[in-house]
């Protein structure tokens, strides 16, 4: 069943704060912080400013692709509530888990289902599985079919190219959350209206489960 949402891919203040504020918020907001690849991405000193905001009834992801020592030691003292961990080992999670104190989204890019299967190695170490496309920084979408009869006994996340506008209840017995960035965005920005109607729907969702 599905319990709250995830907004991704934030660099400026005027959405953040325009997300924060809502009057229903994501559960989570995520911030690119190790991938210049994505659009998304914010620099660290950007991203120092960027989060010197109240989260108010948000929580906020760092996303970091296999990151090294540096960066987590840059953004250790950053208000992230959780770390959402893309090619990482499972000591590694553990490592990093057990040195910052961060909850664990671990997430997998499916292309088929032997890459679902891959979560069975992270069940002591994530909090939170994350089934994501292969596009990484592209909006490209997987079969939501290889996952929607797996039994998992942790908290399941999805993402994908699910837009905006999604008819929302098609999720509600396949993840607990749903994770939008690209979706959310008109010519590679973030789209205020657009959030504005994705939340709202959510928010509608909620009360009819």
């Amino acid at each position: 069943m599905i319990k709250g949402c995830k907004i991704c891919g934030i660099k400026d203040s005027h959405t953040l704060k325009f997300i924060i504020n809502h009057s229903y918020p994501p559960k989570f907001i995520g911030f690119i912080c190790n991938y210049p690849k994505s659009s998304r991405y914010v620099e660290i000193n950007n991203l120092k400013k960027l989060l010197n905001v109240k989260k108010n009834r948000s929580k906020f992801v760092a996303v970091l692709v296999k990151p090294n020592e540096k960066i987590l030691e840059e953004i250790k003292n950053l208000p992230f509530d959780y770390y959402q961990l893309y090619d990482c080992k499972p000591e590694q999670i553990k490592n990093i888990k057990h040195k910052y104190q961060k909850k664990i989204i671990t997430a997998f890019t499916i292309n088929d289902e032997s890459d679902v299967r891959k979560y069975k190695s992270f069940v002591d170490v994530t909090d939170v599985y994350l089934f994501d496309s292969k596009g990484y920084e592209k909006s490209q979408g997987f079969d939501h079919n290889l996952i929607k009869n797996v039994k998992f006994k942790k908290e399941l996340m999805l993402a994908g190219n699910i837009k905006f506008d999604d008819n929302l209840k098609k999720f509600d017995k396949i993840a607990n959350y749903l994770d939008l960035s690209g979706g959310l965005e008109t010519s590679g920005l973030k789209d205020t209206s657009k959030i504005d109607i994705f939340l709202n729907n959510f928010n509608k969702l909620k009360n009819e489960t």
